[in-house]
């Protein structure tokens, strides 16, 4: 699909097909783009859990009850569910991890030397945010948005519909998966799946400021 009809056609999906899974082949791709996604100095700092059974995403719904059970029922019936997580904080060995995790897949095999600059200037560009900036967490979870923005693209090329949710108890799912002792926060949830026929939000137009208020070329 051409890639701006594929934006002109997505939207926020609010009901979905419960009986029309992805394809194990769509969902390959779209786990390859959330493995593959860019981020600042190739720093990853995400973890994704993705949930397709019933009793996978019962776990995630432990975060949408209360003010939050609206959302619950779009879990149920979608294919599948990502909780996007970012890391709590980074420290210099999960930067030697991300080093020697490079030099295995041989991005260091034509100049040897620039694995220790390259380590040198990732580390300042972190130890910025850490020591100076000091906003480690929210420039992760920047990192975490862009990948998510790849993910919804991605499904929308594969007319895959979703729904990226932040309404959802954050700490519930906190302690249902045990995230913190893991290094790692929930920052949004993501359903992906087909939309339902009954789907109001479907044949709403899509609304937008226009172009002139947006861009400006120079």
């Amino acid at each position: 699909m051409n890639i701006s009809t594929a934006m002109q056609t997505r939207y926020a999906t609010k009901m979905f097909d419960q009986n029309k899974p992805i394809s194990d082949d769509h969902l390959a791709q779209l786990l390859n783009v959330l493995h593959l996604s860019p981020s600042s100095v190739n720093t990853q700092p995400w973890h994704f859990i993705v949930a397709s059974s019933d009793e996978g995403k019962a776990r995630v719904n432990q975060g949408a009850t209360g003010p939050y059970a609206y959302n619950a029922p779009k879990v149920t019936a979608c294919s599948h569910v990502i909780v996007m997580c970012s890391k709590i904080h980074m420290d210099d060995d999960y930067l030697v991890e991300l080093l020697d995790q490079e030099e295995q897949d041989g991005r260091f095999t034509s100049n040897p030397d620039f694995k220790g600059t390259y380590h040198k200037v990732r580390s300042t560009f972190v130890d910025l945010h850490r020591f100076e900036l000091k906003d480690t967490q929210h420039w992760m979870e920047k990192q975490v948005y862009l990948n998510l923005g790849a993910l919804l693209t991605s499904a929308a090329a594969l007319e895959i519909d979703a729904l990226p949710m932040e309404g959802f108890d954050f700490p519930a799912l906190d302690r249902e998966f045990n995230l913190r002792e893991q290094n790692l926060a929930p920052i949004a949830v993501v359903a992906l799946g087909y939309r339902s026929d009954e789907d109001f939000n479907a044949n709403l137009p899509k609304s937008r400021l226009p172009k002139a208020q947006i861009f400006t070329h120079i």
